[in-house]
């Protein structure tokens, strides 16, 4: 400890009093700890007086070997880039965010003359109206489903729009009014764009109003079918507004932020408001020491939540935080427009905070009892495969390839909070001594892979990310290939479990192979049996789409593609020339050569790359 605060001393020597970013760097250079200062000597000085520091903050500075520096010009400055910097390294020692994802938005594409109605991810680059965001994707494509029902706008793609000579079944079912083929004219089928973008700008009444007195007026000159027509579109706002439990027309542009802590977790609940409507809500649990406060809690995740995401004009908080002026001022540079933080009092908002409460103490509930669910099923492995103690982290294999084509690894985690899927990795396998299909080869490619990397990042040995259990599916073989794997590496401790299809590959029948043991398999109502094949139907989830992916993406592939010093014009000379790829790669030097714009260097190149 004392080694800690004398390397911390060191660096007060030459700390300026500005303010910034500060961060306490361990032995194998990764950061335990980032923090922001107005003054960054004063802050740094409060680490070398032991007397004054939490067990937890002063076992930091035990394990601190180095601290690096970044001065701003305000605080306010600081406290954006601290949160950068925390989601960047996350150190042990934060408040971290660990859920990260981009919000959907619904997008009124207007690149086209026709305007479609689309779900959209990421920048925004496309001309059009932006509708957002939305919690998830299921909420986006509520409203996407109401938006089809009510104005019946086209959702394909500008390539099917163009090819289209009569209408889709989507026209057959009332869900769009098929301007492809001219179904309804240009101007009609821009009004119908214009009343979807005031229902999603909040004038859903406004709209209400005027479906109405048309259903009235088709159906007072006896035109029912338009009648119905505008009916059935009434009937969608219907269920639409039905759907939304609270809405308050004043939320124009507001996300209403609780957080609820219990038994040493916190649940951070986030409403998203918009043009006086709730586009939904999603939970985050957001790591922290157990002494951490609930405020500490909440200000730190608002600094990190908004790092990459669009800013409201209002935001509400169910509990006081510090630096609140601070945070106003960071979240408004940032967003470049005013936004506000403030804890509802009294009236509509504070009955909505309350709500949001409610629901975060909720979901924390649920948390807890999965959490407790969890560690019983753990409990439970650790028994049945006799292992030392219960395993924390389970780490499961899987390969997928056809006929030994586009062939790759997966590797799911899975712990105390349930599936890890940042954790998530995806090996692309690359050796070309294995013969196609060798699954025994590939799972040893992977194993090897993984540890090496794993060896390099953590030497020691004392990291987060090594597994209690490996779980492969695969049999007696498979077995033999990751001990092989994990022997040359020296890692011959790690427990290994091999899950193999039981006969006529039914659930149930499954057979366990371990080392120094008969293949065993488990009573067929035993919930053990049931946590570990969900592990194992994870991973073939996640291997089986990775791998569709990758070979869908492989259909759309020349094998010109990787030609060194030749472009997109080349590329076009030589398949005109040749006809096929198939036949450039067969081609001779003298050949090659004979095409516009392939010089006889080039040509060599271009021969001893299909024949190393």
């Amino acid at each position: 400890m004392e080694n800690g605060v004398d390397i911390i001393k060191s660096y007060l020597k030459n700390l300026g009093t500005k303010p910034g970013v500060y961060r306490m760097i361990c032995a194998n250079e990764k950061v335990l700890y980032v923090g922001k200062a107005k003054n960054l000597s004063n802050r740094v000085k409060n680490y070398t007086n032991l007397r004054g520091l939490s067990v937890r903050i002063a076992k930091m500075v035990m394990l601190t070997r180095s601290m690096e520096f970044i001065t701003t010009h305000t605080e306010v400055e600081a406290l954006l880039l601290e949160a950068n910097l925390i989601k960047r390294y996350k150190p042990h020692y934060n408040i971290l965010l660990r859920d990260d994802k981009s919000f959907p938005y619904i997008l009124i594409d207007k690149t086209h003359k026709t305007p479609r109605v689309l779900k959209h991810r990421g920048a925004k680059k496309k001309d059009g109206y932006y509708f957002g965001p939305f919690a998830s994707a299921s909420a986006v494509n509520i409203s996407l489903n109401t938006l089809q029902k009510a104005f019946s706008l086209r959702t394909c793609s500008d390539s099917v729009f163009e090819s289209r000579s009569r209408p889709c079944l989507l026209y057959q079912i009332k869900r769009c009014s098929a301007p492809c083929v001219g179904k309804i004219s240009d101007t009609d089928y821009n009004l119908l764009v214009e009343e979807a973008h005031d229902f999603l700008s909040g004038k859903s009444e406004t709209i209400k109003v005027g479906f109405t007195k048309k259903m009235e007026e088709a159906s007072d000159k006896k035109i029912y079918e338009l009648a119905a027509v505008y009916r059935d579109r009434l009937k969608a706002l219907a269920t639409v507004q039905s759907r939304q439990d609270h809405t308050n027309e004043k939320l124009i542009s507001a996300d209403l932020i609780a957080a609820f802590k219990k038994g040493g977790q916190t649940c951070v609940q986030v409403f998203f408001y918009r043009s006086g409507q709730n586009w939904g809500n999603k939970a985050y649990f957001p790591r922290h020491d157990k002494d951490q406060h609930v405020d500490e809690v909440l200000s730190a995740f608002i600094s990190q939540f908004y790092d990459n995401k669009p800013l409201p004009k209002n935001i509400f908080i169910n509990s006081s935080i510090k630096q609140k002026k601070l945070l106003e001022e960071a979240l408004t540079l940032k967003a470049e427009s005013k936004v506000t933080v403030t804890m509802p009092q009294r009236g509509a908002s504070l009955s909505l905070i309350q709500t949001v409460e409610k629901n975060a103490r909720d979901a924390l509930d649920r948390r807890i009892a999965e959490t407790s669910s969890q560690v019983k099923l753990l409990e439970g492995i650790a028994l049945l495969f006799g292992l030392d103690a219960t395993p924390s982290r389970i780490e499961v294999y899987d390969n997928s390839h056809i006929s030994g084509t586009s062939a790759l690894g997966a590797m799911i985690v899975s712990g105390v909070d349930g599936f890890e899927k940042a954790s998530y990795r995806k090996f692309n396998i690359k050796s070309k001594d294995l013969s196609p299909g060798d699954d025994f080869g590939m799972m040893r490619e992977v194993l090897t892979r993984r540890f090496k990397r794993q060896l390099r990042e953590d030497p020691d040995r004392d990291g987060p990310n090594w597994p209690d259990l490996l779980l492969i599916d695969g049999g007696k073989g498979q077995l033999s290939a990751v001990l092989g794997a994990l022997e040359d590496l020296g890692l011959n401790e790690i427990p290994v479990v091999c899950i193999a299809k039981g006969k006529d590959r039914n659930a149930g029948r499954e057979d366990f192979y371990m080392v120094d043991k008969k293949p065993f398999k488990l009573q067929p109502n035993d919930p053990v049996l049931y946590f570990l094949q969900r592990l194992r139907d994870e991973s073939h989830r996640f291997v089986i789409g990775s791998h569709r992916s990758r070979r869908a993406k492989n259909m759309h592939k020349s094998l010109l593609d990787d030609l060194p010093s030749v472009g997109l014009v080349r590329k076009k000379h030589l398949l005109l020339y040749f006809g096929s790829a198939k036949a450039v790669s067969d081609a001779g030097i003298t050949d090659l050569n004979k095409v516009k714009g392939i010089s006889n260097s080039l040509a060599t190149q271009i021969y001893d790359y299909f024949h190393p």
